[in-house]
């Protein structure tokens, strides 16, 4: 992936990893490569600026939303706000990359001075009239496209090396031509050879309605047999398909490409026209602009000594306003939180309350029984809070008896006030009116051979069954707070329509019953 988290600021470009990037406010795609947008895909759901052919072919072909889409002028400033109350703000400027449809170079200036991000670019004498370069700003970073950052690596200009490829097609009058592209880029090559043979070029009907954009010369179709120029993805050219197109129709294929490429066939020409800045022609742009510093934009290719001589000196780190910082950490707790639910709620969850059914006892009651003949010491405790509570769910046919709940495998998780989740394992609900215990792992279960994963639990793993008899009902909700309690409420005890308020308020009735309970079956 080719994107950088500009340090010390709320910026990221070409940066699409949430998890990474939590301390990101605003984010820039300066292009449509694929390797550009790793991570970018339907799902993202942040502001994110870029150009306006960028932003219809974000939302065309990876399905973002174009709710999050900000489509920003090429060659004009914009001020964008850099904390939540607009309080601090940054101008950024985008200057065409010469490199694919949409590509853009971004000049950000801010309190963290002037950056330049030339993203991928093709360097042309050009560049360096564009209003925003041209007024002599000091760049204090310039991050540069080092692809081609190779001293030995010598690469014609475009135009030159348009001009190979025209002389090679000449040697071939009678062939079909097989031009290799990326599914982006060198739209205005295969304008050129279309003018220059007067041909039309065929494409995909994808590379048909990027060039309709574009704003090109009519000289595209996309039906197979009207010219003998044919734009194909690089990855069709190979020895087996020069095989069968020469069954047919005498063709060669060319690859416009600075990249090496093993030639499996005696008819496929690599032609080094390039998209990417060559080595002096980055010289000459790093001579003009004199950057206090240079970051590579390919990681894996450190050059930031071949520019030594033309830099400026450097400047001190900048100062990071309240505003921006506040924000960017309070930004960065939020996406730490929201990432660790994910990878909790992704967790398979173990096995969790089991409620049975009660036993058929002497306690159980006929159907033509006066239930208000039945002895409150032959009702279980729960029970007698639930007739007392909800007399309104103990009808005559229930007798009072129905179970708390028939579910089987209710999984239940508490979070503790220390932040450790709580997941309660299996125990039984009431069955005799006695008898309520709990299984011994109050906690995430450690790992046996883990020591120090059973030392940082404590006292939450391991412990005894609690069960409140006559005389312990207390410690039942003195354990651990409210975190218990709700481990201790029969599920089908809460009404069916209540808030959050009234939850907590359910779950305190219930316990100070079940004391009532227990102080009248003392007495």
């Amino acid at each position: 992936m080719n994107g950088v988290l500009i340090p010390h600021t709320p910026i990221a470009v070409d940066f699409w990893s949430l998890r990474r990037a939590a301390s990101a406010r605003l984010f820039f795609l300066s292009h449509m490569h694929s390797d550009h947008t790793a991570g970018l895909s339907s799902t993202w759901a942040r502001p994110l600026y870029c150009s306006p052919i960028t932003a219809y072919l974000l939302h065309r072909r990876l399905q973002v939303s174009k709710q999050w889409i900000q489509a920003l002028e090429v060659g004009e400033s914009h001020v964008l706000p850099l904390d939540e109350i607009g309080q601090e703000t940054m101008t950024v400027t985008l200057i065409d990359a010469n490199h694919c449809p949409g590509s853009v170079m971004f000049l950000f200036e801010g309190y963290f001075g002037t950056i330049l991000y030339t993203g991928d670019f093709r360097y042309t004498p050009s560049m360096l009239k564009e209003p925003a370069l041209r007024l002599g700003k000091q760049i204090h970073t310039l991050y540069l496209d080092n692809t081609n950052c190779n001293p030995a690596l010598v690469l014609p200009s475009q135009q030159e090396a348009t001009r190979q490829i025209i002389e090679l097609i000449r040697k071939y009058p009678q062939h079909n031509i097989k031009i290799g592209l990326y599914s982006l880029g060198k739209e205005s090559l295969l304008e050129q050879l279309a003018l220059e043979f007067r041909t039309w070029v065929v494409l995909s009907p994808r590379r048909l309605e990027l060039v309709q954009l574009l704003g090109l010369a009519d000289v595209f179709t996309v039906e197979e047999n009207a010219g003998r120029i044919h734009a194909v993805d690089h990855t069709e050219i190979s020895r087996i398909t020069m095989l069968h197109w020469n069954q047919t129709q005498p063709t060669i294929a060319i690859l416009p490409t600075s990249r090496k490429i093993h030639r499996s066939h005696p008819g496929i020409h690599v032609i080094p026209y390039s998209d990417h800045s060559s080595y002096t022609e980055l010289r000459a742009f790093v001579a003009a602009l004199k950057p206090c510093q240079v970051m590579p934009i390919v990681s894996r290719q450190p050059c930031s000594h071949y520019f030594q001589d033309h830099l400026s000196p450097r400047l001190s780190l900048p100062l990071i306003p309240d505003s921006v910082q506040q924000y960017m950490s309070s930004f960065s707790r939020k996406q730490s939180f929201l990432w660790l639910l994910k990878r909790r709620l992704e967790k398979p969850r173990t096995q969790g309350i089991v409620f049975e059914p009660l036993k058929d006892s002497a306690a159980q009651c006929q159907p033509d029984r006066d239930p208000k003949k039945v002895k409150k010491e032959n009702l279980p405790p729960a029970l007698q809070i639930k007739k007392r509570l909800l007399p309104g769910l103990c009808s005559i046919d229930w007798q009072g008896l129905v179970p708390f709940s028939r579910s089987v495998g209710v999984s239940s998780v508490v979070s503790s006030p220390s932040g450790l989740l709580v997941q309660d394992e299996k125990f039984n609900s009431l069955k005799t009116g006695e008898e309520l215990g709990i299984g011994p792992h109050l906690g995430p279960r450690a790992d046996e051979d883990d020591p120090a994963t059973t030392e940082t639990l404590g006292p939450w793993v391991g412990q005894d069954s609690v069960s409140p008899s006559h005389r312990d009902a207390p410690r039942a909700t003195e354990f651990r707070g409210l975190a218990l309690k709700y481990l201790l409420t029969p599920a089908d005890f809460f009404q069916a329509e209540f808030c959050s308020r009234s939850f907590d308020q359910q779950v305190e009735k219930y316990h100070r019953a079940l004391a009532e309970v227990q102080n009248d079956s003392l007495a």
